[in-house]
């Protein structure tokens, strides 16, 4: 009986722990179910960057996430006025309880097209939506929206053209004026693959644009011209122009490389181009070459942005001395009496006394001030408006990137680094990254009759 009592006794003395470890697993089961159930981490909705302006088409690439219980649902609108447009919708079935109720990401890329759901040129909200899989606010779930303020425009800008240079040759320069309407947010001139852009006319009428245009040395024909506009909604209108193609006598010259010339220079170019393998005529033929192609990459794109203002007025300078060499000279390298290279010479080359003054044939902003392989030590000016000047070979430099200079200002003297055999000056003018003949710009007749006058006329 005794032993009875005492294991009744014991049992309800056990009983006791165990009932409380019970309720405490029970109630951090709860706890943590609670926890996860009804989380209150909302969804994350990202919308790429897309224009405030909408044109005929758009894409718009969505992404929600939900690092707790999943996603539920997305719903993603367009408004305008009192109508309601739908763009996507996508609903997930429950996946369970226990953990994940649906997918922690969800991605869709829309084509937007307003034409298509009826939406009118003017303001429009795209919305978004996402709810997840949480417990939370009466077993709604979290929620999240993002809107974003658009303007659809599906109407192109206007293009007009008042004047065009009507004959062009390989590596001239011409002007084209066009008026263009208040909502073109980007427009120029297309020739080939080339686009010179326009620029605003000082004093002229309003919406009068002006673009400088060039042809290619080598270039064997156009074969499109036309005038274009952009608006901010991307619409473009394109309007043609006639220019005709003028085809140009090519002058030929031969360069006689000696053993003397490459033991003088490719160590210059060796501190430069520690790349370059081979023997002297190896590395000429490298830095001919290669690096030519480089160097002239880099002078382009250097000259492809330009100052909206035209900071230069009347003819360029001409450094005094004699012409060396010629604007698109047709070269033949000659290597003990034997052809070992052909390249074209962009620019002009003008001998005076060692170590002349190099002035700025016209006002600008210095935009490089540096040693650039074949070129030598070089400054390049920006004329404004897509217009640059190029002088290279020089012994010293007088100024510095960032400065404005006056027409006449010494910009540093003469010399012989980069690929010259003696003291000159190597002279280019570029047009939108284009190299073009100079002797136009040297010219006050050409200057007037092809640039001012017009210009003049086009304010009236």
């Amino acid at each position: 009986m005794t032993r009875r009592i005492y294991r009744s006794k014991r049992r309800r003395s056990l009983l006791g722990p165990i009932l409380t470890i019970f309720f405490l697993i029970l109630a951090g089961t709860g706890a943590y179910a609670a926890l996860i159930l009804f989380e209150k981490e909302s969804p994350v909705i990202t919308l790429n960057e897309t224009p405030k302006y909408i044109g005929h088409e758009t894409v718009l690439s969505i992404t929600v996430t939900d690092q707790g219980m999943g996603l539920q649902n997305i719903v993603a609108t367009v408004t305008q006025g009192n109508t309601v447009n739908d763009l996507h919708s996508q609903n997930f079935k429950r996946e369970g309880y226990t953990g994940k109720g649906g997918p922690d990401i969800h991605q869709r890329t829309i084509v937007f097209v307003p034409g298509k759901i009826g939406l009118a040129d003017g303001e429009a909200t795209i919305t978004i939506e996402a709810r997840d899989f949480s417990f939370k606010n009466l077993f709604g779930g979290n929620s999240s929206q993002l809107t974003r303020k658009i303007i659809i425009d599906t109407t192109p800008p206007e293009i007009n053209l008042v004047h065009n240079t009507r004959n062009l040759k390989p590596g001239n320069s011409g002007l084209v004026i066009y008026r263009a309407s208040d909502d073109a947010s980007s427009h120029g001139v297309i020739i080939d693959d080339n686009l010179h852009p326009g620029f605003a006319v000082d004093n002229g009428r309003k919406g009068t644009q002006n673009a400088f245009i060039a042809l290619p040395h080598d270039a064997a024909a156009i074969k499109k011209s036309y005038l274009t506009a952009s608006d901010q909604a991307g619409n473009t209108v394109t309007k043609p122009i006639y220019i005709n193609y003028q085809a140009v006598q090519e002058n030929h010259d031969q360069i006689a490389i000696s053993d003397n010339f490459l033991s003088r220079k490719i160590p210059e170019f060796e501190q430069h181009y520690p790349e370059m393998e081979g023997d002297l005529i190896n590395k000429y033929l490298y830095t001919n070459r290669e690096i030519r192609a480089a160097n002239n990459r880099i002078i382009h794109d250097l000259c492809s942005q330009s100052m909206p203002e035209r900071m230069w007025s009347g003819r360029f300078l001409r450094m005094a001395g004699a012409t060396r060499a010629k604007f698109a000279d047709r070269r033949t390298y000659l290597y003990k009496g034997e052809p070992i290279d052909h390249q074209t010479h962009l620019g002009m080359d003008l001998a005076s006394t060692k170590h002349a003054n190099i002035k700025a044939a016209g006002s600008g902003k210095v935009v490089y001030t540096e040693y650039l392989g074949i070129y030598g030590k070089m400054v390049i000016l920006d004329h404004g408006q897509g217009l640059f000047s190029l002088y290279s070979h020089m012994s010293s430099i007088t100024v510095s990137q960032g400065d404005i200079v006056e027409q006449g200002t010494v910009l540093g003297q003469t010399g012989i680094t980069g690929m010259a055999g003696g003291d000159h000056l190597h002279f280019s003018i570029l047009v939108n990254g284009i190299f073009v003949n100079p002797l136009e710009w040297w010219d006050p007749r050409w200057i007037n009759f092809t640039i001012e006058e017009p210009l003049v006329d086009s304010k009236f």
